[in-house]
């Protein structure tokens, strides 16, 4: 499975994004997908997560009622919205994808894309 971020870029704070994370090689159906941001000097953390056995999705605390997951099955997508954001939001946004995966452990992904960066400043 091939995973490509898109959507990054400057946003003042209280702005919004839309993060896509497109695949190749396989169909996303029947993978967890996550969503991880990692911050200069920071260790890479969870943002959100959607699971494919049962439709349940998480988000981190940091996030919640800001971010929302979303995934495509026929587009092969998954998206990530982002709304009301932060200076803290500020990172290196990357999608992975698993079989089974766990929530927010990084160590369960075997599938990762590239990254894209998302600065929020004025």
């Amino acid at each position: 499975v091939q995973l490509v971020e898109s959507g990054g870029g400057l946003v003042q704070p209280g702005g919004f994004l839309r993060l896509s994370c497109a695949a190749s090689g396989s169909t996303l159906d029947g993978y967890a997908i996550s969503w991880f941001r990692q911050a200069p000097g920071k260790e890479r953390e969870g943002v959100s997560c959607i699971f494919s056995h049962d439709g349940s999705i998480y988000y981190a605390d940091s996030v919640e009622g800001r971010f929302t997951i979303s995934r495509d099955n026929p587009k092969n997508a998954v998206y990530l919205q982002m709304n009301s954001l932060k200076p803290e939001d500020t990172a290196v946004y990357s999608c992975a994808a698993d079989p089974r995966g766990l929530e927010f452990v990084v160590s369960a992904y075997t599938y990762w894309g590239q990254g894209t960066q998302v600065t929020v400043s004025s």
